[in-house]
């Protein structure tokens, strides 16, 4: 029996455990580190232990502090959310010899499918397809790259103890797998603390369907069917949805069932996850096994009705699970979308800093853990929100999400709101025909610049000139006053645009830009929100002014503006093949490629930054001769830092 639950997580996955837990008349325990000190997960919490020191990013991992953390609460159970320690058998060994419930498998099932290589033989003795690969214990680079010819490119390097995509690389030929085995190793590391991997034939563009299974000590168990993941960049998965909309009855009935017989041959209690490839002619091979509850699961509860952390925690008590196969129905169809802080028009770079504004829509399930003015630090997953809809079917939970998108204020960091949308609309995704090389396959459709770009510059300049400091006072219509123009320079992040903007006495607002003229009637004005007609079009924009920054949602785009009106030209344009690398974003840095005095050509990597868990290679701008390095490996940077300094050659 247990009273009191600590939660050995973050964000919105200790929220939304929190949730479950006190409606069942649990205590709930929070843990932090430094950089969450204010986080709204340590504030909703009945008690909370700080266990951070000075790296944030490993203080979730110290088994010793948590466990510490517990006893000094009065937890009686440990949940260990989605990811972390979820699928660390030694944590959940540490938490049973301390007397407290893991709400989880026990040690000895996360052990035996927690490794990527011994989970294959396991399934493969069991009669489970697996994918062609080879997982050895000699991991020379010599016997890699061999092994790897004799898969045949393309092959895939997994992180052994992994997931999430981290430590997971395609690689296409032989001359670019040192390279890439060097890169997935390091990051293996970084994020599991062990370098090994394996290697696998890569299947190409298949489906990524996973089966939500269930096992109790009863010997009892079940699946809640699958989950379509794959939506997918660097391997991480971005769009999920229950049910796929590739698999037929008879083809869930048969993964099903080879995912139940998994779980009975492991004696296998609590929630667990089996991720199949699933090819064009409708064969699937099993990839490996979370021991976890994964992020994704708010699309099986609403297809299912069941709340799968209650039966996590039914589970963990020793009850039954309560429900049988047969007692499994599914009702319409569910979707699922990440909000990431993240550059997706700059391969993906994770973003971090201060969210100004944080509003979340209404009529879906939103899961995360900010408010406005909440700071996202560099250290974990780019992931701070996810938003779920569920409808009668498919296109109806499509319609849904893409409105509650369209609704997102997100001011501050740059998010990948845009990107989802896109995707979302997107012909081949919504005609459900998206595999795992949807992303690449469109990359440009989905990237597109809007085709109206003068339209937002206007608009743009539009609320700088009303919203600043010294305009007069906002008024309709006609006006017996001289009006004189303004001239701006702002940046979207495409680039400087001039624009020159003038009231006329009739009330318009005339915007030029690049001798391209918008008129702009402005029918309300509030503190954060216009109403505005324009070549016929009344339209809404919820807008943020701060500083010289302008954040603006409109016609479903959020908009980033740089008013650089008054800054010195140098300022204004950037510095532009100037021989200074500078860090793309905040993070630490993993490796130092050159030393001075090396000869470097444009576009040579010479750092690498690891950032919310993804590293990322940093390359020279111009050839020449390096001729300072200015961070040192481990170091922790700021984005814009200068980090390598080139001399360009002559």
């Amino acid at each position: 029996m247990f009273y009191r639950i600590l939660i050995a997580n973050r964000g919105e996955i200790a929220l939304r455990i929190m949730r479950t837990a006190r409606r069942l008349g649990y205590g709930v325990v929070a843990v932090y580190s430094d950089a969450d000190r204010d986080a709204l997960h340590v504030r909703e919490a009945d008690h909370a232990v700080r266990i951070g020191e000075a790296l944030p990013s490993q203080s979730y991992l110290k088994i010793d502090a948590i466990i510490a953390a517990a006893k000094a609460s009065g937890a009686g159970a440990v949940h260990p959310g989605y990811g972390f320690l979820a699928e660390n058998e030694e944590f959940a060994q540490a938490c049973h010899d301390a007397g407290l419930v893991f709400i989880g498998p026990a040690p000895e099932a996360i052990r035996a499918m927690g490794n990527k290589a011994g989970a294959k033989e396991i399934m493969q003795k069991a009669g489970v397809p697996c994918v062609p690969g080879y997982q050895g214990a000699d991991q020379s680079d010599e016997v890699m790259l061999a092994e790897a010819r004799k898969i045949g490119f393309p092959v895939m390097i997994k992180a052994v103890a992994g997931g999430g995509g981290r430590g997971m690389r395609l690689v296409a030929d032989a001359a670019s797998f040192p390279d890439a085995l060097r890169s997935a190793r390091s990051e293996a590391q970084g994020a599991f603390g062990d370098a090994t991997v394996i290697l696998e034939r890569a299947i190409i563009n298949p489906r990524h369907i996973e089966i939500q299974v269930f096992g109790d000590r009863h010997g009892n168990a079940i699946h809640l069917g699958e989950r379509d993941c794959s939506v997918q960049r660097r391997h991480q998965k971005l769009i999920e949805e229950a049910p796929s909309p590739a698999v037929s009855p008879e083809l869930r009935a048969r993964m099903g069932a080879v995912a139940v017989q998994a779980v009975k041959a492991l004696h296998y209690e609590g929630a667990g996850t089996l991720e199949f490839l699933l090819d064009g002619s409708g064969d699937f091979y099993f990839m490996e096994m979370n021991t976890r509850l994964q992020v994704e699961h708010p699309v099986t509860e609403a297809i299912t009705g069941l709340d799968l952390v209650e039966l996590q925690l039914r589970v963990a008590r020793g009850e039954p699970l309560g429900v049988k196969q047969e007692d499994i129905t599914f009702s319409g169809h569910a979707i699922e979308v990440r909000l990431c802080s993240e550059d997706a028009a700059h391969d993906f770079m994770p973003q971090s800093g201060r969210m100004a504004r944080w509003r979340m829509p209404e009529g879906v399930r939103v899961e995360h853990a900010l408010q406005s003015g909440s700071e996202i630090p560099p250290f974990y997953d780019s992931m701070i929100a996810k938003i779920i809809s569920h409808g009668a079917d498919r296109r109806e939970a499509q319609s849904k999400l893409i409105v509650a998108l369209e609704q997102v204020e997100a001011f501050g960091v740059t998010t990948n709101q845009d990107f989802l949308i896109s995707c979302l609309r997107h012909q081949a995704f919504a005609r459900g025909e998206a595999t795992t090389s949807f992303i690449p396959a469109h990359r440009n459709e989905l990237l597109a610049p809007r085709p109206n770009e003068s339209a937002d510059v206007a608009l743009a300049a539009l609320l700088l000139y009303v919203t600043h400091p010294h305009a007069p006072p906002w008024r309709s219509g006609r006006s017996l006053a001289a009006t004189f123009p303004l001239a701006l320079r702002v940046d979207l992040g495409r680039g400087l645009r001039e624009v020159e903007i003038v009231r006329e006495r009739d009330g318009f607002y005339v915007a030029d830009v690049g001798g391209r003229a918008h008129r702009f009637e402005i029918d309300d004005l509030g503190a954060d929100a216009i109403r505005y007609r324009t070549n016929g079009l009344m339209a809404r924009a919820k807008f943020l002014r701060d500083g010289d920054r302008l954040y603006i949602l409109n016609h479903d785009v959020t908009l980033a503006v740089r008013d650089l009106t008054l800054a010195p030209p140098e300022a204004a344009t950037g510095a532009n093949g100037d021989g200074k690398v500078r860090a793309a974003m905040n993070g630490r840095v993993v490796a130092v490629l050159v030393k001075p005095g090396d000869q470097v050509a444009a576009g040579q990597p010479v750092m690498t930054l690891e950032a919310m868990k993804m590293e990322h290679v940093h390359t020279a701008g111009v050839a020449g001769t390096v001729s300072a390095i200015d961070v040192a490996e481990g170091e922790q940077v700021t984005t814009g830092r200068i980090v390598v300094e080139i001399e360009a050659a002559a």
